[in-house]
């Protein structure tokens, strides 16, 4: 298969696409105003301890506090606490993919910590590390587990343990990286090898491990210095992350379209990767580099409800707050063959361009995907094992559970941040995001029923309402207008102005007598 990475960066934001056979299979947006988080180090405080649902909420400066979950605190908190107090000091001596695969390394022992007793206190200032970004109105969440990250090595403060990436497959290098970082690893500390380490020397290794450390002594002396809360640790821009987790020998090519990031990529490859520099290429031809790869083409199919399928059906994607739901059709598809055989092809295709979609949209929490109705049990097992396969080329970690008897499929993908649709959209004013906005039948609805509140408690006769333009057009229709029935009825002035400052579904009433608004006065 052919990878690569296609950088478009102007003033205002970087896009990094990567392209498996020239289809878009992953897309990462870099904009100042919206910087990545997740990484992040601070110094907070925590606000609130509650041990009905096992957690508790950090201020680390953000509108909303930080979300901590119990088993989220490392056992090493101790260790962190003293270096805030400054009661100890550390010995000078000196994830599977990045930051989340610390966490998948440490999952085996979240199960015990699930029961453990915690000693948070509120008021007490604690070091986290962010892990998920704020999602609809969830504040981030966060860990004591802290860990940087390098090109070839996690960094583990107060963790002896040393992993190893699962990709790597050779036992024999596997036990040579492993020998390796634990002669070169100062103490105190732990590490993970990452898949980028096969094969590298030594000299590369310790580069890596030098500049984390460094890194790590500089938070020491920060948060000796600093008041909660206080950022510590900025991690890498999205362009330098992708540079750092995904440009490895699996890349065919790095392709980019500004001279100035041009030249940044060649200096960090020359120091990190100088045999890779022969990948990395800049676009100098007129057409925009995103139009000639097809990647714009395929942004806009990105953020479509419905997604056509090769073979005439097509998918439907839905979501919501809770999760994202996926719907399977058969479309136009029609070929003269028995329903169990169309029903299995179109599924089939419907299963590899999901597992696509959910990539390129960075899909998280629970999946719900609803195929066309098979009755074969080995046909759900196809589809079951088609989907196994095409996620195994997604770094996030995923659960996919077998097809039900309703041929429903369920998947978990690891929710880290906002799904990549809210980097190029934001909820409709009018509708709010949910993508419907009441009729005009049920606005008038709306106000008549404020109407008769109005009218059952106040001895007014005249009020000026404000709405719409086209709920104020709706209001004079008709041989009686719905305004005069509504006179008529409440035995009411009523003064109608036209307001297109208003969204369609929002009206505005003032009293002429108080000469002030009391919308709010009899609303529901």
């Amino acid at each position: 298969m052919k990878r690569d990475i296609l950088i478009n960066a102007t003033d205002n934001e970087s896009r990094i696409a990567i392209t498996e056979d020239g289809k878009l299979a992953e897309l990462y947006v870099d904009r100042p105003e919206k910087e990545r988080i997740v990484g992040d180090i601070y110094l907070g405080k925590v606000k609130k301890v509650m041990p009905g649902i096992k957690a508790a909420f950090i201020d680390i400066g953000f509108p909303q506090d930080a979300f901590l979950h119990f088993s989220d605190i490392s056992d090493s908190i101790d260790s962190y606490s003293a270096m805030i107090t400054d009661e100890t000091e550390i010995d000078d001596s000196d994830d599977e993919e990045n930051t989340s695969t610390k966490q998948k390394i440490a999952a085996k022992s979240n199960q015990k910590r699930q029961n453990k007793q915690v000693n948070l206190k509120s008021g007490q200032d604690v070091i986290v590390q962010i892990t998920k970004e704020p999602v609809a109105k969830k504040g981030v969440r966060v860990t004591t587990e802290v860990s940087l990250p390098g090109r070839f090595l996690v960094l583990l403060p107060f963790d002896e343990n040393i992993g190893v990436s699962k990709r790597i497959q050779n036992f024999k290098e596997k036990r040579r990286l492993r020998k390796l970082v634990r002669s070169i690893l100062p103490s105190g500390f732990g590490a993970i090898i990452r898949t980028n380490a096969e094969a590298q020397e030594e000299n590369l290794l310790l580069n890596d491990l030098k500049s984390l450390i460094d890194s790590w002594r500089e938070i020491e002396k920060i948060v000796k210095e600093e008041k909660s809360p206080a950022l510590l640790y900025k991690d890498a821009t999205i362009t330098s992350s992708v540079m750092r987790d995904l440009f490895s020998e699996n890349i065919d090519q790095l392709i980019v379209d500004n001279k100035k990031t041009f030249r940044e990529i060649k200096n960090y490859v020359k120091q990190v990767a100088p045999t890779m520099l022969e990948k990395v290429e800049l676009y100098v031809k007129r057409e925009p580099m995103f139009d000639h790869y097809g990647v714009e083409k395929e942004i806009a199919k990105s953020l479509a409800r419905k997604v056509w399928l090769k073979n005439g059906g097509y998918i439907i994607i839905e979501h919501t707050e809770a999760m994202t739901v996926i719907d399977v059709n058969s479309g136009r598809y029609a070929a003269k063959q028995e329903q169990e055989l169309n029903s299995l092809k179109i599924n089939l295709e419907a299963a590899r361009e999901i597992a696509r979609q959910i990539r390129l949209r960075d899909v998280g929490g629970i999946v719900v995907i609803d195929f066309i109705d098979m009755y074969d049990v080995k046909n759900h097992k196809k589809i079951f094992d088609e989907m196994k396969k095409e996620f195994h080329r997604d770094k996030t970690k995923s659960i996919i559970y077998p097809l039900t008897e309703l041929c429903i499929m369920q998947i978990t993908r690891q929710r880290i941040r906002q799904s990549i649709i809210h980097s190029f959209a934001e909820p409709c004013s009018a509708c709010g995001g949910a993508g419907f906005i009441p009729s005009k039948s049920t606005i008038v609805g709306i106000i008549e029923r404020w109407l008769r509140r109005f009218c059952s408690e106040k001895k007014e006769w005249k009020v000026i309402l404000k709405v719409h333009p086209h709920i104020a057009a709706f209001l004079n229709e008709g041989t009686i207008k719905t305004i005069t029935k509504l006179k008529w009825k409440y035995w009411l002035f009523i003064e109608i102005e036209e307001d297109a400052t208003l969204a369609i579904d929002e009206f505005k009433v003032y009293s002429k007598k108080q000469e002030r608004e009391i919308t709010e006065e009899f609303a529901q």
